[in-house]
């Protein structure tokens, strides 16, 4: 079997199994992760082997690997690039190659507690998709169109989303308002 009837043949069984309610629609994801020394973290994820989360030299780290920001964009990028798969093997659109360059900009001073008025986090996230396929622009725009509304990262990116948090202790929970902590 080809790697595009695998994935036709997963995702359209995924599909069944919900229609028939054999299947949960709802996944909960879930990651460890625990500081290690410095600014350098251990992340866990399922039964994978552990991988590190790193700063740079000059944010104080040593710079062993990506950081947390680098991995938002790699997480947006390669959700980009499986749902293309994804979707192309379940339209039928033949799918040569698909990369994904993202680029985030980010005002350090947000999070280094300089400016209050500047955001911690990215200010302008953008990406460029190349695809190489010997479908016609309509079959790739109509591709394109399904990718850019069902991307769950880029979903997750573009519209608010409730986080909540809590803060332990020495295993007893501190009683903290994150959404207006100080």
């Amino acid at each position: 079997m080809s790697s595009k009837e695998v994935i036709t043949a997963a995702l359209l069984e995924k599909i069944s199994g919900i229609q028939r309610r054999d299947l949960r629609p709802q996944i909960a994801y879930r990651a460890q992760t625990r500081l290690v020394r410095g600014l350098r973290c251990a992340a866990n994820v399922r039964e994978f082997p552990t991988f590190f989360v790193d700063e740079p030299h000059d944010l104080g780290g040593e710079d062993t690997s990506a950081n947390s920001m680098e991995l938002l964009l790699v997480a947006l990028g390669t959700c980009q690039e499986i749902i293309f798969s994804a979707y192309a093997a379940v339209m039928g659109i033949p799918l040569d190659a698909v990369s994904v360059n993202v680029k985030g900009l980010l005002d350090i001073r947000g999070m280094l507690a300089m400016d209050e008025s500047i955001v911690s986090g990215y200010q302008h996230v953008a990406y460029e998709t190349m695809i190489e396929s010997s479908a016609d622009c309509e079959a790739i725009r109509k591709l394109v169109g399904v990718v850019e509304n069902h991307c769950p990262i880029l979903d997750t990116l573009r519209r608010p989303v409730e986080v909540v948090g809590s803060v332990f202790l020495n295993g007893e929970s501190l009683d903290i308002d994150l959404k207006n902590a100080a």
